[in-house]
Formats: structure tokens, sequence, C-alpha cells
């Protein structure tokens, strides 16, 4: 007795020809006056900003590829835009930049202009860190 009550929840025993109806859960009536509200997660960063830094890498390593064509492995590992940001000047982006590209062989001047102008008004992105437990001396905040 006690097995054919275990197969029929398996689903092997019982009336022939008749399967468990299954039930889906209704969603609660709603007002017509209700609005759904789209779901988001909410972010700190604004999506335009984050679109345009992506766009910008990516531009960065499109080009990279173009200058070091042949010669992947003299490729320098990043173009990192937060180190850049943090400069003063143009200038100095600029001599960065150079010191960057030393082994390139083709011109590259194009190339830093092009960053240079693409990087005006490119926020400098905020790292956010959790300090770690056995960190005695955890980040200003």
């Amino acid at each position: 007795m006690a097995a054919n009550r275990v197969g029929r929840r398996q689903g092997r025993g019982g009336s022939p020809g008749r399967s468990p109806a299954v039930r889906r859960p209704q969603p609660p009536a709603r007002s017509p006056g209700l609005q759904r509200r789209p779901a988001r997660v909410t972010v700190k960063y604004n999506r335009r900003e984050l679109q345009r830094r992506l766009d910008t890498e990516q531009w960065i390593d499109g080009r990279l590829e173009e200058l070091y064509r042949g010669r992947e492995g003299e490729m320098p590992d990043e173009v990192n835009i937060d180190d850049l940001l943090e400069l003063e000047t143009d200038e100095e982006r600029a001599q960065k930049l150079q010191g960057i590209l030393r082994s390139c062989t083709a011109d590259t001047e194009d190339f830093i202009r092009e960053l240079l102008t693409q990087l005006k008004g490119l926020p400098k992105q905020q790292v956010l860190q959790r300090p770690s437990p056995e960190d005695p001396n955890p980040p200003p905040p």
C-alpha cells in the first residue's frame, strides 16, 4: 500500500491516462490605474558615462592593434585611462602616451591627439573597494 502512494507521488502509478493537474500561480490582480515599474538594477554610475568610457577603451584597443599590426608582442599591455586622467595637462598626458608607445614604429601622433580629444570630459572611474578582513589599515572612504 505504501508502494502505491510512493509510485503515485513520483508519477509511476495511479490511473492510466490521467496526469496530475499542473497549477501555475496566477499573478495578483492589479488595479487598472497602477503601472508596472521596469525592473532595473540601480547603479552608482551614469550609464552614458560608462558607455562612453567603454567606447573609448574599445577604440584604444582597435587603434593599438592597427599601430602594432604584425608586432603584437611589442604592444603595451594596457593604456590606463585613469592614469592619464590623473595628469594635469594634455602635454603631460601626451608625454606619458609617447613613453607607453615608444616601441611602436608607426606614427603615433594622430592616435595621441585623438585620444587626448576623447579624454576631455571623461570622468575618472572611482574604484569601489571592500576592505579585506585581514587588512589592519583599510583605505579611507
